[in-house]
């Protein structure tokens, strides 16, 4: 059983929900007490970002980092700066990343956590600075990086700024690396785009949540630049563990177990 958590206030927990799946409905309390895994199929439902950190981190050890670094409309694309901030009522987030430090089963742990919510998790100027940050603070402090990866992309409406985060997020994972430092990415569904095109394919060790779809573009888009039929689930976890791109996939309710033996092996 998971807790509830104490990063937020928890929402209506008697809300129903309904998975994607089977159709069937839960109320929220009812699944973030099963860590938002649909109780009738076994489906994976997509997590919020505080819901996963109260689910990885050990309760109360969360200290959050540049918390109030927020998008700004740098290139006057038409109506951004209204999606902006639906997107902040709606995800109750500053921006498509949440950053901070904490600790896993007592070893402490530079993470970030990308949301889905937040304008599919894209990725613009604020989501690389504030990732760049982190792996910053990590190198300084001599600390691991584990990183949730769930994305759409590079954020379109800030044009070449938001590519050139891949560049910068990389460079800084690099550096990290060349420090002799672990990073763990874990990919969620999805996790697509420029994300995986940087730092989500550039850990140490890289895990994998059952079914979850990662890629770079679509399954549709690449039929029909290559004129081949692709093989059914190519994009999907299993798959990409039978072919060597990540290292293992792990069950959402095993993951803090799972990360705590690699961080306590690689200590």
């Amino acid at each position: 059983m998971f807790g509830l958590g104490k990063t937020r206030e928890p929402e209506n927990l008697d809300v129903l929900m309904t998975c994607k799946a089977c159709a069937e409905q839960t109320t929220y309390g009812t699944l973030l007490q099963n860590a938002m895994v649909c109780p009738s199929c076994g489906a994976y439902m997509r997590m919020r970002a505080r819901e996963r950190i109260d689910l990885i981190m050990d309760e109360g050890s969360f200290s959050e980092m540049d918390k109030g670094l927020k998008s700004k409309n740098i290139l006057s694309f038409p109506e951004y700066d209204e999606k902006i901030q639906k997107a902040m009522e709606t995800s109750g987030e500053n921006e498509a990343v949440v950053c901070g430090i904490g600790s896993i089963e007592g070893v402490k742990t530079a993470i970030f956590v990308m949301d889905s919510h937040f304008m599919m998790g894209s990725m613009g100027t604020v989501v690389g600075e504030k990732i760049t940050r982190l792996f910053e603070r990590a190198l300084k402090d001599a600390l691991p990086v584990i990183g949730f990866t769930t994305s759409g992309g590079a954020r379109m409406q800030e044009g070449m700024f938001s590519l050139m985060q891949m560049a910068k997020v990389s460079g800084a994972v690099k550096r990290h690396s060349d420090a002799g430092l672990l990073y763990i990415a874990v990919l969620t569904d999805p996790t697509t785009g420029g994300v995986t095109a940087s730092f989500a394919m550039e850990a140490d060790i890289t895990v994998a949540e059952p079914n979850a779809l990662v890629g770079f573009a679509g399954q549709r888009v690449i039929e029909q630049t290559t004129g081949q039929k692709l093989p059914e689930g190519f994009q999907r976890s299993e798959f990409l563990l039978k072919h060597g791109f990540v290292d293992l996939i792990e069950e959402r309710k095993k993951l803090k177990y799972t990360l705590s033996k690699i961080l306590k092996l690689h200590r």
